[in-house]
């Protein structure tokens, strides 16, 4: 039961991380075209988009390895 619930788990972790990255390269090739397009305003929206988008996952990496059950996992 502990193997299977361990490869489901691992399986979500893997899907999480390739959706984070998809979404990431979106931003990295919508910024690429509004520089190319020389249009400041969207440009700049999208950088700060991507970094919104960079601190809230940051933030729940902290928030989920500070909780006590990740904690009792990670010692």
């Amino acid at each position: 039961m502990t193997r299977a619930y361990d490869k489901n788990a691992e399986y979500n972790n893997a899907r999480e991380i390739l959706l984070i990255e998809k979404i990431y390269q979106s931003f990295e090739a919508l910024e690429e075209t509004l520089e190319k397009l020389e249009l400041e305003e969207p440009l700049f929206m999208i950088k700060t988009a991507k970094r919104s988008f960079a601190d809230n996952l940051f933030k729940q990496i902290k928030f989920f390895s500070e909780k006590p059950i990740a904690k009792k996992y990670l010692n």
